[in-house]
């Protein structure tokens, strides 16, 4: 900005102080009406920048005075001005830009820089006010590519659009709009009074809702900001897409001023509430929760939940300790009435050593149905992340930990089915990783007292005992007896005889297989532990677990839906949220 105010004549020149004086003659007769124009396009002048994001305030600062002398003249050769010249004028300042040309510089900046600009002079004040510049950030900055005058709001039923209106003197009825007529509006009211103020909540969320966790996604959506509940497919079509239900949307009024509105349950929008409780934390509260009750009581209810989320009713689910479950989760969540806090999660970041891309997937966990799960690199292993749990495991949980320095070759296609061969196997692998880690607790207590003994002046006997002794033994060790050889590309592969698979549609082919273990649990969490188990990578869309323990098989199937917003600054910002998970649903 300190460029557009030196080009714009706000020197230190004789000429640059002469135009500042006769500027500020000018604007002394409107200053009450500039400051109050200014107000109205670009917002307050101070407002809480917070991540670096908000709009900023500042006045532009003088540069060398020689910059207003630009275009009295031209450069000769030997390198000095020739002011006989008697070519075509240049602009002596940024200001003397034909309009068109400084409306396609402004749009280049982004929305936070815009209050800067037009603080410098009234002539940059009043080039704010092209809509083209409000639509290019609106459209670059939010991903808004419709056009205003001629949007769509995707999403959105027709019901909740509009809303039928008896006349009673003729008994007909007519279409009302229930949104303001957004013909009226422009880019600058949606920029500045609803996809700025809320930007701060765009992207991926996890809902505190005990151990069943969730995944909120706020985006922007024609004119409404909304936040969509992710909910995976009916249980076992862990393939299927998944669905998403609104839980609240923002939308403006004719008066340029935000409306929150309750989306839950099944009258329509209502009055809602938004408040940011903390950095990456927000709350929704519904301020009509009779809206969420329906005439047939909880029972009604019950049934309408049970369809929505398992596509079935209660007769048709045999097992009574699957009703159990069902049961308990709705009594559960109903109580929230859709108040409820959000932690902000991040998208796992990619690197070029990755087994396959990370990122979200959907996987089977039995008479749970399914749930989602994010699926992240650390190093050398490969993990997995419940984003939705259940009161044995809930969200926020490692539930997968794969170790990528084992590999695992499987046998022949009749050896496969043999669950006791495919046993051996992987607790062979089991045994040795078990008697690596005594081995590092024993050299780490030993360096431990040998440190303590030299500190108190003996002899220290650890000096044998080199710091990186651990690491050595781990890099030094052989992989278990099935990593004798790589595995091929493309293998043959099914699953062992007993083993309980939710979706029998699985792949018949595997690219690799890895040791790996799974967290399991009783009922609240409970005696947790980590049972082995092999992974098994079929394509960089799918990947299974087979749980010897339980004989049990899990399929993951990755989410396809584009997640603006959502991506995580550094891996140390992802690592600190994944830290940070483990408390919000233990």
């Amino acid at each position: 900005m300190a460029v557009c105010a030196r080009l714009c004549g706000v020197g230190q020149s004789r000429r640059c102080r002469r135009r500042q004086r006769h500027n500020q003659q000018d604007q002394a007769s409107d200053s009450d009406m500039d400051e109050e124009e200014e107000e109205r396009i670009v917002g307050p002048r101070q407002v809480d920048v917070g991540d670096g994001g908000g709009l900023e305030s500042g006045v532009a600062t003088a540069g060398p005075g020689d910059a207003c002398e630009y275009g009295s003249g031209h450069v000769n050769r030997g390198g000095f001005l020739d002011r006989t010249s008697t070519g075509p004028p240049h602009p002596q300042s940024l200001a003397e830009l034909p309009p068109e040309l400084l409306v396609e510089i402004v749009s280049l900046l982004p929305g936070t820089a815009l209050p800067n600009v037009a603080l410098v002079c009234k002539k940059f004040r009043q080039i704010l006010n092209t809509e083209t510049i409000w639509r290019r950030r609106c459209m670059e900055e939010f991903g808004m590519k419709d056009d205003l005058r001629k949007m769509e709001v995707g999403g959105v039923s027709s019901r909740d659009l509009y809303v039928k209106r008896v006349n009673p003197r003729v008994k007909s009825g007519r279409f009302m709009k229930l949104l303001p007529d957004y013909e009226h509006m422009d880019y600058r009211d949606v920029y500045t009074h609803l996809l700025h103020p809320y930007r701060h909540i765009l992207g991926l969320w996890q809902p505190d809702i005990g151990p069943y966790g969730g995944l909120l996604n706020v985006v922007v959506d024609g004119l409404f900001i909304i936040g969509w509940m992710y909910l995976p497919p009916h249980d076992p079509r862990v393939e299927d897409p998944m669905r998403r239900r609104p839980l609240f949307r923002i939308h403006l009024l004719e008066s340029n001023k935000a409306t929150v509105e309750c989306m839950y349950g099944h009258k329509g929008p209502h009055k809602g509430d938004i408040q940011t409780v903390k950095k990456d934390e927000f709350s929704t509260k519904c301020n009509q929760t009779d809206y969420h009750r329906m005439p047939g009581g909880r029972q009604e209810e019950f049934r309408t939940w049970l369809e929505e989320e398992w596509g079935r009713t209660l007769e048709e689910i045999f097992h009574e300790h699957m009703q159990e479950l069902i049961l308990m989760k709705f009594i559960y969540t109903s109580q929230y009435d859709n108040c409820l806090t959000y932690r902000r999660i991040y998208l796992p970041p990619a690197m070029p050593s990755d087994l396959l891309p990370p990122g979200l997937f959907k996987g089977t966990y039995g008479s749970h149905g399914l749930e989602i799960v994010m699926l992240s690199f650390i190093g050398t292993y490969a993990r997995a992340t419940k984003l939705t749990g259940d009161p044995n495991v809930p969200a926020g949980q490692l539930t997968l930990d794969v170790d990528l320095r084992r590999p695992v070759v499987l046998p022949d296609l009749e050896q496969q089915r043999n669950i006791e061969e495919l046993s051996r196997l992987v607790m062979g692998v089991h045994e040795e990783v078990q008697r690596e880690d005594q081995q590092q607790a024993m050299d780490t207590s030993a360096a431990a007292r040998g440190a303590a003994e030299g500190a108190s002046g003996g002899a220290s006997v650890a000096e044998g005992v080199e710091p990186d002794h651990v690491m050595t033994c781990s890099d030094s060790c052989q992989p278990g007896p099935s990593t004798t050889t790589s595995p091929p590309e493309a293998q043959p592969f099914v699953l062992p005889l007993g083993v309980m698979a939710r979706n029998e549609v699985y792949p018949r082919t595997c690219r690799k297989c890895f040791y790996g273990t799974g967290l399991i649990a009783g009922h609240g969490f409970t005696s947790p532990e980590r049972t082995p188990g092999l992974f098994v990578l079929f394509d960089e869309d799918r990947f299974g677990f087979i749980w010897l323990e339980l004989k049990s098989f899990s399929l993951y199937s990755r989410l396809t839906d584009h997640l603006a917003h959502s991506h995580a600054p550094n891996m140390e910002r992802f690592e600190a949220m994944l830290m940070n998970m483990q408390s919000w649903t233990s």
